[in-house]
């Protein structure tokens, strides 16, 4: 019964998207559309799960969509450590002000160097470093950072959740 059920709640979302007739739900609005999305998925997980999605348009216009998805259970169940570096990478003022100025355009580390409060050229070095190890980063050739497209979404959770 539960794979008719599924296939039926699939069927009526197709239906909806194919006849331009959905209600495009609106951020702030009390609604727990992504809630709700989340819970439907997750039939016979008794300890629930975690979501978190985004669609971004920076200010450069580059744009990313993207999800994630886990159990609770796995979450519970795995080792927090391993997360240990990624979050101190991001655990300095000067590392978030790098993150944000690449995201809004500048990406090379000339262009950073030249930004008031950031330190000398080598303590950004230190800090570009530091964000690459992590995988915030990453070089894009020619001394040019990128934050990866995959990261741009979680990283907006992180400082959302903060």
């Amino acid at each position: 019964m539960e794979l008719e059920e599924r296939v039926a709640e699939l069927e009526r979302r197709m239906a909806a998207l194919e006849s331009g007739d959905r209600d495009v739900p609106r951020l702030g609005g009390g609604d727990f559309w992504a809630l709700e999305g989340l819970k439907s998925q997750l039939v016979g997980a008794e300890a629930g799960g975690v979501l978190f999605t985004g669609a971004v348009r920076l200010p450069t216009q580059e744009q990313y969509e993207w999800q994630y998805g886990t159990l609770t259970e796995e979450l519970l169940d795995a080792d927090w450590s391993e997360a240990a570096d990624s979050f101190a990478a991001l655990g300095h003022a000067v590392r978030l002000r790098l993150l944000r100025e690449i995201l809004g355009g500048r990406r090379t580390a000339a262009e950073l160097a030249e930004l008031e409060g950031l330190g000398t050229t080598g303590q950004i070095y230190h800090h570009l470093r530091q964000l690459t190890a992590a995988g915030w980063l990453h070089t894009a050739g020619r001394g040019r950072y990128e934050v990866p497209g995959g990261r741009v979404v979680p990283l907006l959770v992180v400082l959302s959740a903060a």
